[in-house]
């Protein structure tokens, strides 16, 4: 008889899991995404993901949470710059690198997995015996990590259907990642309690899966065909001997080899308010994360103030690639404009009106803003690089976005944990750039969706 329940219950277990992953491979497949591999590359992003998650659990258990909060502030300083000031150096290494390797990305993502499955399973030995070899072991995640993240952008034009927006695209990739990101923070939650280098464990399991699934993506993630590298400058004028006619129509003229052509103003005004948005996220999570350790808002407890922090910024990123999924590519110099107006509102007001309910709504908006954002910023790549620039635009944007989030969060670590100098100081840098960002949409006009490559 208890074999015989053990049995049914272990049948509708099965069913319920088979049924799931039914429902998730018809979501990642729908559109068109599962015939021209985009769904493959969903499924890869949510588990590289869930396996960077388990990483930062660890490691925030471990500098962050087990220390009193004078020492922490030190200990993630230290963090930042024994992790970041080489990452600063070797990151704009990676587009370039990228342009010289366009025929092996997936086995550059394939790298990228296995460097951290090793790191992970070296670095869960360092915990345990509190080895200072921690630090550089996580630094070879972070440069792992933003590598790939660096090689998953210039992908995504090669594997979106035809009938899907580059933007749309992109959100739907950004919103698995968040998902299983939250489905990553239960787990290692529960790892975290059997013991400290568990999360890790369960990392390295995670990205050796990975490694696997980087090798299935389609054959077209290694074409490179028609492409070219790209600058970023803001020039508005095209080379009339590189242009045709106001079409975009290139000369038919064999071009020089290596020439260099600029992503447009447009991308550029983009580029900059995104930026900012990358810092303010940068700047919350860390200046937030130690003021209400030590100063608790609302009444709360530091742990339920953190947590709810943590739901507020998350579900403000989860609500961008939502909304994104419906973004059309008309307008996003306005959309990015009034995103990075709604992060400089909410920070203005959290800071006269500082509260439980103004720390939330600032983290909630940020996330959003910064979501949105970045999408609208991939459309307005998508209409004004050309395609044989394209992937080296992604490279260069993704890698600036990331050491933004960095400079951010280095200003929140500096600043004293006062709340209402804190949030005006973000209020005061990102109305810098709200302003700068206005000018520049007036001088530039809102244009629509038609591509408008520029060349030189």
């Amino acid at each position: 008889m208890l074999i015989r329940g053990a049995s049914a219950a272990g049948l509708r277990t099965g069913r319920v899991v088979h049924g799931t992953g039914r429902r998730i491979r018809k979501a990642t497949s729908a559109d068109g995404a599962g015939e021209s591999g985009l769904a493959k590359l969903i499924e890869l992003h949510a588990l590289n993901s869930f396996g960077d998650m388990l990483i930062t659990i660890a490691l925030a258990s471990t500098i962050f949470f087990s220390v009193p909060t004078s020492e922490a502030r030190g200990r993630v300083a230290l963090y930042l710059l024994v992790t970041m000031a080489p990452f600063a150096l070797l990151a704009p290494v990676i587009g370039p690198l990228l342009d010289r390797l366009p025929h092996g990305r997936r086995a550059a993502m394939a790298m990228a997995m296995l460097t951290r499955a090793v790191l992970a399973w070296t670095m869960a030995g360092s915990i345990a015996d509190g080895n200072l070899t921690l630090y550089p072991e996580a630094l070879g995640c972070l440069v792992a990590s933003k590598a790939y993240g660096v090689v998953r952008s210039v992908v995504v034009p090669r594997l979106k259907p035809a009938r899907v927006t580059l933007v749309k695209a992109n959100s739907r990739v950004t919103l698995a990642g968040l998902l299983a990101t939250g489905l990553a923070a239960a787990v290692g939650g529960l790892l975290h309690l059997v013991g400290p280098s568990w999360p890790l464990r369960g990392a390295f399991l995670v990205f050796v899966i990975g490694t696997l699934m980087a090798f299935h993506l389609p054959h077209q993630v290694d074409s490179a065909k028609g492409e070219q590298r790209a600058v970023l400058h803001a020039s508005p004028h095209a080379d009339p001997h590189a242009a045709g006619g106001p079409a975009g129509e290139t000369d038919a003229a064999p071009r020089p080899k290596g020439t260099l052509r600029t992503v447009g103003p447009s991308v550029i005004l983009g580029l900059r308010a995104v930026a900012a948005l990358r810092g303010l996220s940068g700047f919350l999570t860390l200046f937030l994360a130690f003021l209400l350790r030590v100063a608790p808002v609302g009444g709360v407890s530091p742990t339920v103030g953190l947590g709810l922090l943590a739901v507020a910024a998350g579900g403000g990123n989860a609500l961008g690639s939502v909304f994104g999924s419906w973004l059309r590519s008309r307008g996003s110099e306005a959309l990015i404009t009034a995103m990075l107006l709604l992060a400089t509102g909410a920070a203005a007001a959290a800071a006269i009106w500082y509260n439980l309910v103004t720390v939330l709504a600032v983290a909630a908006a940020a996330g959003i803003a910064a979501s949105l954002a970045k999408l609208a910023l991939d459309s307005l790549i998508q209409r004004d690089v050309p395609e044989a620039v394209r992937t080296s635009t992604f490279a260069r944007s993704e890698t600036l976005m990331q050491l933004c989030w960095v400079a951010g969060g280095a200003l929140g670590i500096l600043l004293p944990l006062n709340g209402t100098l804190g949030l005006s100081v973000a209020a005061a840098i990102l109305a810098v750039a709200l302003l700068w960002t206005v000018l520049a949409l007036v001088r530039l006009g809102v244009r629509g969706g038609a591509p408008h490559p520029r060349v030189a």
